[in-house]
């Protein structure tokens, strides 16, 4: 059995806004790996970012991972996100209908692992992830700004 660590983020200019998110995965075994992955995903809400991210983190490790080491695998999913964990381990309600969906979401994927634990951390500690973040929304500003300038 192994366990896995995924510090996962996700942020957007405006609400909504341009979105992207982020997760660096630590595979813990006889050699820690790290691994971090971040995409833009287009225009939505910074709660819908975080949630993408917790989404992404899980499809990402079972794809690392396989099937086979999936159900033998524990994993922390730590957020800087107080919402989206105290949401996830169920101490608050989901009042926005968008959200149901990708809660549903996790759930299913929940399943796939031996455990699965949501943990709130502080932005500090979060940092490698919000860095990902950061680094792909100024991409796609940038990326935005040459198409505009080749259009003019």
């Amino acid at each position: 059995m192994s366990r896995v660590i995924i510090n996962t983020d996700g942020g957007s200019i405006g609400n909504p806004g341009p979105a992207a998110i982020g997760i660096v995965v630590k595979i813990q075994n006889l050699k820690s790996e790290v691994k971090n992955y971040s995409k833009f995903i287009g225009e939505t809400t910074n709660n819908i970012a975080e949630y993408q991210a917790v989404i992404f983190g899980l499809n990402k490790l079972k794809r690392l991972i396989g099937k086979t080491k999936t159900r033998q695998t524990e994993v922390e999913i730590r957020s800087d996100s107080k919402l989206i964990v105290n949401q996830l381990n169920g101490t608050y309600k989901i009042k926005h209908r968008e959200l149901f969906p990708l809660f549903i979401e996790i759930w299913n994927l929940k399943q796939d692992f031996k455990k699965v634990d949501f943990i709130y951390i502080s932005r500090k500690e979060n940092k490698p992830a919000d860095k990902l973040v950061k680094k792909v929304l100024a991409e796609h500003k940038h990326r935005k700004k040459d198409l505009k300038n080749l259009i003019l």
